[in-house]
């Protein structure tokens, strides 16, 4: 439980002491948008760092080479823990926002923190909602920030992490409206630090590995048609492939 606490207390006091941060960065995004979410991309994967290293958590990353330097991505990944998120902003090098739940707009601070880090708020109840976020994303995408999405549309709690949920074949719409290239993403490990064994946080060996870009546009009719389905395809491949390294078989 230590860990837990250490964890929970770093995060509840980033909130409150970062409260003077927040309205400093608010300031100055009034008249340099772009510095204020360079500057809270930066503090936020600071404390992320911070709280991966409390939690023993350790990276290996894989395909990184497949990240492009100058051009923004939509990223699709599997969901197995809160701290796939963690992950996510650590590993990333360039502009990054996550499609979050809408729930997460209610907290207090946490949403704040959100919103500067380039994160979009999902009502999935709410079609006309739905199709801001989505048109809020396509805007990211084109300023150079580039947005990860995950299509099982929550946290896949099933104990063999290669059954994953239907991808939703709506969920890759910024992908078809900017040509941004889509990069699958398969994360092993994340939901054995705390999801598995609530509420304990334990060490955890975690695989990120970024899958070879593609372009919608530029896939095979079947494919292009079901975009979903093929990219969660090309997860479970990376997926197995991992579970193989793991088990040495």
């Amino acid at each position: 439980m230590l860990k837990f606490i250490l964890v929970a207390s770093m995060v509840i006091l980033f909130l409150i002491f970062s409260i003077p941060i927040l309205i400093a960065e608010n300031y100055i995004g009034k008249r340099n948008p772009e510095k204020k979410g360079r500057q809270s991309l930066s503090i936020v994967r600071f404390m992320f760092r911070r709280i991966l290293k409390v939690a023993g958590v350790h990276i290996t990353v894989k395909g990184i080479e497949n990240i492009p330097e100058d051009q923004a991505v939509l990223y699709v990944g599997n969901h197995r823990s809160y701290f796939d998120i963690l992950v996510g902003y650590t590993t990333v090098p360039t502009p990054l926002g996550f499609m979050a739940k809408k729930e997460m707009e209610s907290i207090p601070l946490l949403s704040d923190w959100m919103r500067n880090v380039n994160c979009l708020f999902l009502d999935r109840k709410n079609i006309r909602e739905g199709v801001k976020a989505i048109l809020e994303g396509v805007a990211k995408v084109k300023a150079g920030v580039s947005i990860w999405i995950f299509p099982e549309g929550t946290r896949n709690e099933a104990e063999d992490y290669l059954e994953l949920m239907p991808f939703k074949e709506g969920s890759l719409k910024i992908a078809e409206k900017t040509g941004c290239p889509v990069i699958p993403v398969a994360i092993t490990g994340t939901a054995e630090i705390y999801e598995s064994h609530f509420p304990r946080i334990t060490s955890s060996q975690v695989t990120i590995e970024f899958g070879k870009p593609f372009i919608i546009k530029g896939l095979e009719p079947e494919k292009k048609k079901f975009v979903g389905a093929h990219t969660r395809e090309l997860i479970i491949d990376m997926l197995k492939e991992e579970k193989r390294l793991r088990e040495g078989n």
